[in-house]
């Protein structure tokens, strides 16, 4: 036989006082447990979820049937909100719940539901580049067998320039992080010029070789060449990854590259630095050190980027290539047709 049910009222004092435990950023989560307890009691749901599943077994944790006729959206409406979300209004970019709803004659919230159930999301993009360079599949699989069988007695070096790298220094103080709010930094800054920093990643150990440069022309390259040059064992053949940039095939960069056999150039399709893994260490750059620093001067800037890369060579992390390249190209085939289907049909 079930228990007697005990009258169980709370004060408002009492409420108040467990809605602040539950609320309170260090309360043990124990405790909030108890105290929501304790609120659900008052208003008669414990007993009342204990006797359904009691009743039906874990069945009564669902909803019951509702009295009534089933909301029904007329079909031409949710037709429109279908159909029309790849064809944004005039003057915009994309419809939102709001102005679709306005247009359809639906409630916003209904629009929301007939999108999320058929997986739109027209306030997401993603950027992409298709790359239409006709040897794209020899120079794709050169550089994916310099990763999967590097040559022996070679190093392989993932080598760019990342340009523009700007001294932006915060107009105030930002707050730190603690608990119960992120940290905070002001969207107005003063800027400090900007730097070049040249990258060349060992693929075999991980570390990076690095050299400042004011500018990104061929003569600064010429000199980062001569750079790993010196600092690379003699007798040892040197395997570059590059992009397509002007600079890295100037007429006197060729010539000096002639005369120093034991360099071998790799470049990557054009539209396809992805392929560089150095472009993994320049992001991991940006997120630790340039983006989230404020810096009083482009010295200050240089000092973080150093003091950054001296303690990643110290205990260097190897960014391993682990994808299918026959999976990847065949990805690169389906955007290429989708894209081709997007495109209208020219007719004479």
């Amino acid at each position: 036989m079930a228990r007697p049910k005990f009258p169980f009222e709370l004060s408002t004092e009492q409420r108040a006082e467990l809605q602040r435990l539950i609320q309170a950023p260090n309360t043990p989560q124990k405790l909030v447990r108890r105290a929501r307890i304790g609120l659900l009691a008052a208003e008669g749901n414990v007993g009342m979820w204990r006797q359904r599943i009691l009743d039906l077994g874990l069945a009564g944790l669902q909803e019951s049937p509702r009295p009534g006729r089933p909301k029904t959206l007329p079909v031409d409406r949710v037709q429109t909100v279908l159909n029309e979300v790849v064809r944004p209004p005039k003057g915009r970019g994309r419809w939102s719940c709001r102005t679709m709803a306005r247009h359809s004659g639906l409630s916003p919230s209904a629009v929301q539901r007939i999108w999320a159930a058929n997986d739109l999301k027209p306030h997401r993009t993603r950027t992409f580049k298709l790359s239409n360079d006709p040897e794209f599949e020899t120079k794709f699989w050169d550089v994916i067998g310099l990763y999967l069988d590097p040559p022996t007695r070679a190093i392989v070096l993932c080598c760019d320039e990342k340009s523009q790298c700007q001294a932006l220094e915060r107009t105030q103080p930002g707050l730190p992080l603690g608990q119960g709010h992120v940290a905070t930094r002001t969207h107005d800054y003063y800027r400090h010029g900007t730097v070049t920093l040249f990258a060349a990643l060992n693929y075999l150990n991980g570390k990076i070789l690095a050299e400042r440069a004011p500018r990104h022309r061929h003569q600064e390259w010429l000199k980062f060449l001569k750079t790993i040059e010196s600092s690379t064992p003699a007798g040892v053949d040197l395997h570059l990854i590059l992009d397509n940039y002007a600079t890295h095939k100037h007429p006197k960069v060729m010539r000096w590259l002639a005369a120093h056999p034991r360099f071998h150039l790799h470049f990557t399709p054009t539209s396809a630095s992805w392929l560089n893994l150095v472009e993994r260490f320049f992001r991991d750059l940006s997120q630790d050190v340039i983006l989230p620093g404020s810096f009083g001067s482009t010295n200050e800037l240089v000092d973080a980027i150093w003091g950054y890369l001296a303690e990643r060579n110290l205990k260097p992390q190897r960014y391993q290539w682990r994808a299918d390249g026959t999976v990847i190209l065949e990805k690169i085939r389906r955007a290429r047709e989708a894209l081709a289907r997007s495109q209208p049909i020219v007719k004479d």
